[in-house]
């Protein structure tokens, strides 16, 4: 199923396509959240502890991949709407080559690297062995990642966004199955829970590149003379090597303040863990919207539907900022309870923590909403470098101001959660005051 983004209704069309990819994120994001729910109920804090600061290093390292494939997924959305298809199939395999070298040279790095890194993050001496059996079990599912991530931009970019949902659902699923009975039935700790997050993720990385390689085989294995050209190479990695250092600017950034959560003890840690799970889980729709949005975008910029693009940046805009203050409200009121989700009641210290933390980020969802739609839209128009940009303008902000906040008796660890949203807001006014200084330019 093909569809093309640059026809119908603008909201109509892009809520339609949005709406599958955010459940497909949000389903994605049961795979950690399960492990995080099963490992605090099953294992205690120590474990939760471990897995969280993991959790921050991984999301660090499938951040390079998931930004070549949103890279690639943009050019792909260009073509499709230029009606390339020799542009099309030749990018399709200079982004597979390319992303299956990085994945191949990411999992020799990493354990060659581990103890390396699990000094880096500052881990404290009681956590070590569970972090390093953790992180052993789950870098092994790097390739399934690259798998997933590959065909589910390939087949967003050509407007389909339900196949990859359902494929997330079915691999979502069998991670919560399986973590129950490797942890609280076979009592394989820890580990556990690393083998049944990498089997699902195999599990959706194979079959949906099964069904691309069945649905789609003119573009899998495409015409004579079509082949592997350094220029496509050249298309491909000058869109995705800017994205992917967005990507993993975004996620360096999240991993210097976790060495820094983890610099206050093991009580810091767990309610940073889980908080952080929950926050992810409920700002993953705009995030995901604005990746929707891109390829909206990109598609009607590809077919020089320039007035289309106008009517979908008002409509994405007031979508993002109504549904993030929506979930802003229910964040605050429900803050307590979503941390009794992950800790036990007894933890009281924790979830206290855990609790701040979420109303002082929670309030400013929109912050980050606007900032998503401004990462897309600088994808989409080819100017991925702004997206670098924001990005460095909004974590630099954010870990700056965490050490140096934290460094002050008034704010210890409060400093470190109110500079995120400060760095929201510094992003959101660059990128704003760039594209109304540059608007007739950008849509050239």
């Amino acid at each position: 199923m093909e569809n093309e983004l640059t026809r119908g209704p603008v909201m109509k069309t892009m809520l339609r396509f949005a709406i599958p990819m955010i459940l497909g994120d949000l389903l994605q994001q049961c795979y950690n959240i399960a492990d995080t729910l099963i490992v605090g109920r099953f294992l205690g804090a120590d474990a939760l502890a471990a897995v969280g600061s993991a959790f921050s290093l991984m999301t660090f390292l499938t951040s390079i991949i998931l930004g070549l494939a949103m890279g690639s997924g943009t050019v792909f959305s260009i073509r499709f709407g230029q009606k390339d298809e020799r542009g099309l199939q030749e990018g399709i395999i200079a982004s597979f080559v390319l992303l299956g070298i990085v994945t191949i040279f990411l999992n020799i790095l990493i354990f060659a690297g581990i103890d390396w890194i699990i000094w880096f993050l500052r881990t404290p001496d009681e956590l070590i062995s569970l972090m390093k059996e953790y992180l052993m079990v789950i870098f092994a599912g790097l390739v399934g990642i690259f798998l997933y991530n590959f065909f589910a931009s390939l087949l967003r970019s050509l407007g389909n966004s339900v196949i990859p949902l359902a494929f997330l659902a079915v691999s979502a699923v069998l991670n919560i199955v399986l973590d129950l009975w490797f942890v609280a039935g076979l009592d394989r700790g820890v580990g556990g829970a690393a083998e049944a997050t990498v089997i699902s993720q195999y599990v959706s990385g194979i079959g949906i590149a099964l069904y691309t390689c069945i649905r789609f085989p003119h573009l899998i294995r495409p015409k004579a003379g079509i082949r592997l050209r350094l220029s496509r190479i050249k298309e491909i990695t000058s869109f995705s090597a800017l994205t992917c250092m967005q990507q993993s600017i975004m996620n360096l950034g999240i991993l210097a303040v976790q060495g820094l959560v983890n610099s206050f003890g093991t009580t810091i840690m767990a309610a940073f863990a889980a908080a952080v799970k929950i926050d992810a889980f409920a700002y993953l729709p705009v995030q995901d919207f604005g990746n929707a949005f891109s390829i909206f975008i990109a598609q009607n910029f590809g077919a020089r539907e320039n007035n289309r693009i106008q009517k979908g940046i008002r409509a994405a805009l007031l979508t993002s900022v109504f549904f993030s203050l929506f979930i802003s409200l229910l964040v605050f009121v429900f803050a307590e309870p979503l941390m009794g989700l992950f800790i036990d009641a007894e933890e009281v210290s924790v979830i206290s923590e855990g609790v701040r933390y979420l109303r002082i980020e929670g309030a400013f969802y929109t912050l980050i909403g606007i900032l998503f739609l401004l990462y897309g839209l600088y994808r989409a128009l080819g100017k991925p470098g702004m997206s670098v940009i924001l990005t460095v303008m909004s974590l630099g902000t954010r870990v700056a101001l965490a050490y140096a906040l934290s460094a002050l008796p008034v704010f210890g660890v409060v400093g470190i959660w109110w500079s995120v949203p400060i760095g929201w807001f510094l992003a959101d006014a660059l990128g704003i005051g760039y594209y109304l200084a540059n608007r007739k330019r950008l849509a050239a």
